[in-house]
This record gives C-alpha cells, sequence and structure tokens, in this order.
C-alpha cells in the first residue's frame, strides 16, 4: 500500500477539508516565495486535489 493509498482512506469522506489544507499550503508557499512559482504551486495544488478526490468547483478540471 502506497503512501497516497494511506493518505486517501485516511481522508476518506472529508474532501472538502482535505481541499482547503492544499489550498492554504499553496498560498503559504506563494507567500513565502513572492508568488514566484506561483503557477507551478497551482498545477501542484491541482495534481494534489485530483489525487485526493477533492474538486476545486472555480477551476475546471485539465483534460
Amino acid at each position: 500500500m502506497s503512501l497516497m493509498d494511506k493518505l486517501k482512506g485516511m481522508l476518506k469522506g472529508h474532501e472538502d477539508q482535505a481541499s482547503k489544507g492544499v489550498d492554504k499550503a499553496g498560498d503559504y508557499v506563494d507567500e513565502r516565495t513572492g508568488n514566484k512559482y506561483q503557477s507551478q504551486v497551482d498545477t501542484a495544488q491541482q495534481k494534489m486535489k485530483d489525487e485526493l478526490g477533492g474538486q476545486d468547483r472555480d477551476v475546471p478540471p485539465h483534460p
């Protein structure tokens, strides 16, 4: 069982909270780097949300 599988199991039923945590972490990284890597952080946030099952309702899914 991979680490991601364990995380998914622990977060099952709490996808909205996980999504908020991913957003907060990304905002923190953006703040600390002066938004220098904002596009990379946004991409990483979306991939984490996709993996954990949390859907960001403001951004359409990647093709």
